[in-house]
């Protein structure tokens, strides 16, 4: 039993730990994401960081994963009981979209690593699973709406599973970069058009 609280505490701390990384990208900017700046945002000593993660490649790699933890963890306490299939698929794409503080800030992490991930491995490796856990669950929800009898015959089911992920991934980083011409309203909008060109 100790042993379990112990490592539940570890791992307390390391997610602390990377929600230091993420406000010091959020308020400096990925560049300045050092060991020793996120040491002093936790509120704690190099060493005592060390301990946690052995290299900043690490610590990186280990906050880029929680992107898309934060992410599910978002999507799953959305209420979707009580909805029709149509209106349940709307909250639960509208989820992956930065239309909240919450998955703004989450998303603009992930913006801020994107550069990375093309020359480090372990941040590749991070990314990918983001994506494809993202891609997995646009998958569903477009399996779902087949399965339902909601899609329209004449779509190819992967070819359109595929544009809906694009779109997706296309409007966030519209959403993130300008923000003044994609507002949350309008993402809600282009999202309903789309969808509603592929239903019935």
């Amino acid at each position: 039993m100790a042993r379990t609280v112990d490592q539940q505490a570890h791992q307390q701390r390391r997610q602390a730990i990377a929600e230091a990384v993420w406000r010091v990208i959020q308020r400096d900017g990925l560049e300045h994401a050092s060991v020793r700046r996120v040491a002093d945002e936790a509120g704690m000593s190099m060493g005592s960081l060390r301990h946690y993660f052995a290299t900043q490649s690490e610590l990186l790699a280990f906050s880029l994963g929680m992107v898309g933890e934060g992410m599910m963890d978002h999507i799953g306490q959305l209420d979707l009981a009580e909805d029709p299939l149509e209106r349940a698929v709307q909250i639960l794409l509208t989820g992956l979209l930065p239309t909240g503080p919450r998955q703004r800030a989450i998303t603009q992490v992930w913006l801020a690593f994107l550069g990375r991930v093309l020359t480090e491995p372990s941040l590749r490796r991070s990314s990918d699973e983001l994506y494809d856990a993202t891609g997995e669950l646009v998958a569903w929800v477009m399996e779902e709406l087949a399965a339902s009898g909601r899609l329209r015959d004449d779509l190819d089911l992967a070819l359109e599973t595929q544009r809906l992920y694009v779109l997706i991934d296309g409007l966030t980083v519209q959403a993130l970069i300008r923000p003044e011409k994609v507002p949350p309203t309008r993402l809600r909008e282009l999202l309903t058009h789309h969808l509603g060109q592929l239903c019935r």
